[in-house]
């Protein structure tokens, strides 16, 4: 037996399902979870010694890589100073400034503790401010776990078949209004079923929680234009996509202004941090300025500010960052999708600069429902044997593949041989 097995084992005792979050869970591809160790560049080591090529980057913020020398050592430092003060910092002010400041439609911002905290937040901000009740989401987008945003979400609840939770009143959802990804006509099919209604449509602008499902060409752009003309609010949750395709995240690359949006562990280099700003007018109804109430004990927490706000000025200075990202994507998503299609399988691979997802349907995914074509069956087989071979993948067919700025031609070239040996 292994020691991540016996870890295993004691897990499940003590904690529900043995881990602590639903996307650890190796249930669905009928393996035991690894226990991680260390981490380093693009590598991660598990307690039995293993070396795998990590494309999980605990879930997107490592995209400078794990362990990164500056991160750690700027905590390291302000560890000396104390880990927690339950006060004001001037490392907030510097975090909101810096973001505000680089950022143009981030007015305002508001550290909190998670992307689901972030997002719970902002969609309050958004009806204290409209003073409507009816939030527009998206089959299959994942939007963190508060009751009203647990409707036909993706992520976890996708993979473990559960659509809905257990524990949520039917109260929390009502006013929660569930449209299409991808298509412009079932929000404005909702906006005419609920006239003067809606407070905000909240999105993700590349969806990442069903797998990596790209925005049609104008959906974004529809968005915008049917929120305008509805008095609603857009906000764009970019717990994955912030900081990552674009220092200005998908608000940027794509070209579309939100009123809000929601940041996540990116911003705290991978520590547990979120944030969500936007408009002056609207974040000024947040207590004390305003009668929107919201609060967090360790929100702004010192260390992380630090680790983030290091993150953050790196990415800022070295925006080739990302065009080597994009590069590497290419190289990456690319090369995968080319022995997809000499395999003869029924295989689709979306991707977009760092994001990336292998379905196992013929295709094309770009909802919820042709997401939900995929076999499942299928990804746990091509999971274990990536495992295996020393790759490692989010133990879902509905996650996302990230690349960071550590991952090599060398580790690129390496994953590609074990994909190509495992479909040749």
């Amino acid at each position: 037996m292994t020691r991540s097995e016996r870890l295993f084992e004691r897990a499940v005792k003590r904690i529900p399902g043995g881990v602590n979050s639903p996307v650890r869970a190796y249930g669905a591809i009928g393996e035991t979870p690894r226990f991680i160790e260390k981490a380093d560049g693009c590598y991660i080591y598990d307690v039995d010694g293993n070396r795998y090529i990590d494309y999980i980057d605990s879930w997107g913020p490592m995209i400078l890589g794990h362990n990164f020398p500056a991160v750690r050592e700027s905590v390291q430092k302000a560890c000396e100073n104390g880990l927690s003060f339950g006060c004001a910092t001037e490392l907030e002010v510097e975090m909101a400034e810096f973001i505000c400041e680089r950022i143009p439609h981030v007015e305002m911002v508001r550290m909190v503790n998670s992307g689901t905290e972030a997002v719970m937040s902002a969609i309050r901000a958004a009806r204290g401010y409209t003073g409507r009740e009816k939030i527009v989401k998206f089959a299959g987008c994942y939007h963190g776990h508060t009751d009203a945003m647990l409707v036909s979400a993706g992520s976890g609840v996708m993979t473990s078949g559960v659509p809905d939770s257990a524990g949520v009143p039917e109260g929390c959802t009502r006013d929660t209004m569930t449209a299409v990804y991808n298509d412009l006509d079932s929000v404005k099919a909702l906006f005419e079923s609920a006239p003067g209604q809606v407070a905000a449509v909240i999105v993700e602008p590349v969806a990442a929680n069903m797998g990596v499902v790209l925005p049609k060409d104008g959906f974004l752009k529809g968005l915008r234009t049917l929120c305008d003309e509805n008095g609603a609010l857009l906000i764009f949750d970019e717990v994955i996509t912030g900081f990552r395709l674009a220092f200005g995240g998908a608000a940027q690359y794509f070209q579309v202004v939100p009123d809000m949006v929601t940041y996540g562990k990116i911003i705290g280099a991978g520590m547990p941090v979120g944030a969500y700003g936007g408009r002056r007018d609207i974040m000024e109804m947040v207590a004390p300025a305003g009668k929107v109430y919201q609060a967090g004990t360790l929100s702004g927490n010192p260390i992380a500010m630090t680790a983030g706000l290091t993150q953050l000025k790196y990415l800022w200075e070295n925006p080739q960052v990302y065009e080597e990202l994009e590069k590497k994507g290419e190289k990456l998503y690319g090369g995968m999708e080319k022995i997809a299609e000499d395999s003869g399988r029924a295989l689709t691979l979306n991707h977009i600069a760092s994001l990336g997802s292998l379905f196992f349907t013929e295709g094309p995914v770009v909802d919820y429902a042709s997401a939900k074509t995929s076999d499942t069956a299928a990804f746990a087989e091509y999971f274990k044997a990536m495992l295996r071979m020393g790759i490692h993948l989010a133990p879902s067919q509905f996650e996302a593949m990230f690349l960071s700025d550590a991952h090599g031609e060398e580790a690129i070239e390496e994953t590609l041989d074990c994909v190509r040996r495992y479909f040749g």
